[in-house]
């Protein structure tokens, strides 16, 4: 073999084999230079993002309910308020024995049998680790209790949030409401029910009246608490200083006034019914009491089964707002109206009717409570004569004018006052009897009589009752009513713009002075039940009587005795000071049977509330008195005895 020929081959097989170690190093180099680069670029550039992704890792940020906005009356008392409230939650991992968990609470904090069965069933079918309420409004030893074992109770929690508490519960639960829970059906997938807030266990949301209305704006906005979990999510530190403050819910300001809200409730005791009072100068309402009530305090934690059907099967229904929900004939009460259209069409306040006691018409007899004899329109209104108003209205005619007039004092109607579940009633028309009727739509003339004392198809409720009283002791414009005055202290629209009435201030005045006498020497004067008490101040109203059976449903007059639920309805509406309106309300006694004797000193007790609260009128009440008469000169000092001598 030739010696070159070998040592050739062998030098290129050494520079093959170098260049391609150079080409595997120069990738390599490649490599490590590119790694070394991102791992610069990791730690030196980015260093920032990814300590706070780690960071997240460890510390989690749990949303907090906001304080909710306060609800305040017309003066600022608070009727709506937050107070602290401690709270213990049980979440559960794969490990959690529930039933076990739970009968170790229940050694340390008052939980009965039945109520530990329905938390097994709710904590084994919420989603692992979400809280669900065991107890709320612990009290200190409680919270501390479960506090110190909190190490040894893995899934317990005790923390301290706000309950929503209502100070006079019994007077405003109809007007306020309540705060609840959130249940399913209150969840959303859009809108502001889809807030993640609505899933914690501490936070309520607005279930009746003007709490559902302006839930929204008194919510708030939640915050966020820093908080330090291990692998399982289980709570090791917070970090007070990564905590994001709550925003409050914005402030209500309504129109009630709460002395008289309060009396109201005094006054009605254990009676069922309503009152309304409005400002007859401005339309805030000042008073909206439905009786019986609840404490709304109770549905905030939540009411048992038996609880919610006691309240809901009592006869007398404490849960219904009698104020705007319940509908009744008027009674008496509407004859207002009908003499007002009377007037309206051209009928002289002389136009005279005679009534025997029993009246014939159609066929069948009418029946009146007293034999009045021949009187006039101002007697008529004043003797409260049905068959004075059955006449009438037959001579107004159709019910179309009668239905008008009604509609400009505001009956038949429902008002954006923020409260939930209004019914409009009914005021009669010939175009509704052809609808809602179709088996009798004509008009008959024995469907007008009724009409003309607020019986047959006629229905209102005290709210209404009330703007018709208002507009009458104002006289000259539409007020409508507000019981809303600011929010998170922006005013909200008042009666500045409300509509002129087209009645003629003679037939006002003519309506002022006949109610004026209704508590002199009418129906309302029975037993000076309509006195107020308040020297030169009085009172000007209209009593009625809504047959709730007719005639022969309780017994005695109208049912004025007899069992409670066969009874009639008793209503009266008032505007005080009779000479210088100011404030008008209507009330109403169900069941209270006949005439003025339920619901007139009711009314009465109300309105002086309002009345004395007034430093205008209080001025008139509290006379000075007269001067006293100058007193006599004093005599001079009887002279000496003179002395005797011996």
């Amino acid at each position: 073999m030739n010696p070159q020929i070998y040592f050739n081959e062998v030098n290129e097989r050494q520079g093959v084999f170098h260049r391609r170690a150079f080409l595997m190093g120069g990738v390599v180099g490649i490599g490590l230079v590119a790694l070394g680069g991102r791992l610069a670029f990791l730690q030196l550039v980015e260093a920032d993002k990814y300590k706070t992704l780690s960071l997240n890792n460890e510390f989690v940020s749990r949303l907090q309910p906001p304080p909710r906005g306060v609800i305040l009356d017309r003066n600022g008392v608070v009727l709506a308020t937050n107070r602290p409230d401690f709270r213990l939650y049980v979440s559960r991992d794969d490990n959690t024995n529930v039933e076990d968990l739970l009968a170790r609470l229940q050694r340390l904090v008052p939980l009965d049998d039945a109520h530990r069965e329905r938390l097994i069933q709710d904590v084994n079918d919420a989603p692992r680790r979400a809280p669900v309420t065991v107890l709320e409004d612990l009290t200190w030893e409680e919270f501390s209790r479960i506090n110190v074992r909190t190490p040894e109770l893995a899934g317990v929690t005790a923390d301290m949030g706000d309950i929503r508490v209502y100070p006079y519960s019994a007077a405003f639960a109809h007007v306020i409401g309540y705060v609840a829970k959130v249940s399913k059906d209150d969840v959303t997938k859009d809108g502001p029910n889809a807030d993640p807030i609505l899933l914690n266990p501490g936070f309520r949301i607005g279930k009746q009246g003007l709490e559902k209305t302006y839930d929204l704006a008194m919510r708030g906005k939640p915050g966020a608490k820093k908080v330090e979990v291990d692998v399982k999510g289980r709570v090791v530190r917070e970090d007070p200083g990564g905590d994001i403050p709550a925003t409050p819910g914005q402030t209500l300001q309504l129109s009630l006034d709460a002395d008289i809200q309060n009396r109201a409730l005094e006054v009605f005791g254990a009676d069922s019914g309503a009152a309304v009072m409005m400002d007859c100068r401005t339309g805030d309402v000042l008073c909206m009491f439905s009786s019986p009530s609840f404490d709304a305090n109770r549905f905030v934690k939540g009411l048992t089964g038996p609880e919610y059907r006691e309240l809901a099967d009592y006869e007398r229904k404490p849960l219904f707002n009698k104020a705007v929900t319940a509908n009744y004939p008027p009674g008496s009460t509407f004859k207002t109206m009908v003499a007002l259209t009377a007037l309206q069409q051209g009928l002289p306040t002389s136009t005279t009717h005679t009534c025997g006691g029993v009246w014939e018409f159609g066929g069948r007899p009418w029946h009146c409570d007293a034999a009045h004899g021949t009187l006039d329109m101002k007697e008529a209104i004043i003797k409260s004569c049905d068959i004075y108003f059955y006449q009438l209205a037959l001579q107004v005619g159709a019910p179309d004018t009668i239905a008008a007039m009604a509609h400009e004092f505001g009956l038949g109607q429902t008002f954006d006052i923020g409260v939930a579940g209004q019914k409009p009633g009914l005021i009669p028309t010939t175009a509704w009897k052809a609808k809602e009727l179709p088996r009798d739509p004509i008009w008959h003339p024995g469907d007008t009589p009724s009409i003309g004392i607020g019986q047959g198809f006629v229905s209102v409720n005290a709210l209404q009752l009330c703007v018709m009283c208002s507009r009458i002791a104002n006289g000259k414009r539409a007020l409508q009513p507000r019981l809303v005055q600011a929010i998170g202290g922006v005013a909200q629209p008042d009666n500045g713009a409300a509509p002129a009435l087209s009645v003629p201030a003679e037939h006002i005045a003519f309506l002022h002075d006949a109610m004026t006498n209704v508590v002199i020497s009418g129906t309302g004067a029975v037993g000076h039940a309509g006195e107020l008490g308040l020297g030169p101040v009085r009172i000007a109203g209209k009593t009625g009587t809504a047959q709730s059976h007719g005639y022969s449903g309780g017994r005695g007059a109208h049912g004025a005795e007899g069992a409670w639920n066969q009874r009639d309805h008793s209503w009266f509406i008032a505007f005080a000071p009779a000479d210088d309106p100011r404030y008008a309300m209507s009330a109403l006694v169900e069941h209270g049977g006949f005439g003025s004797g339920a619901a007139e000193p009711k009314a009465r007790e109300i309105m002086r509330v309002a009345l004395l609260k007034d430093p205008q009128v209080r001025a008139r009440i509290e006379q000075p008195l007269p001067d006293a008469p100058p007193a006599a000169p004093d005599a001079p000092p009887p002279a000496p005895a003179p002395s005797s001598s011996t």
